[in-house]
């Protein structure tokens, strides 16, 4: 366990919550559309939901 990455989680504001929220997104979309789509396709997915 890392101690001093669990004190600073308690001491400062600073989230990376809404970052991994959409890394979460981009992940289930892209195993959603995987070996279904091209590119094309999931770029416009992917630009509709922002």
């Amino acid at each position: 366990m890392d101690l001093s990455a669990l004190k600073n989680a308690f001491m400062y504001p600073f989230s990376n919550g809404l970052l991994e929220g959409h890394v979460n997104r981009l992940k289930m979309i892209k195993r959603m559309m995987y070996g279904r789509a091209k590119l094309d396709l999931l770029e416009i997915r992917v630009l509709y939901h922002l």
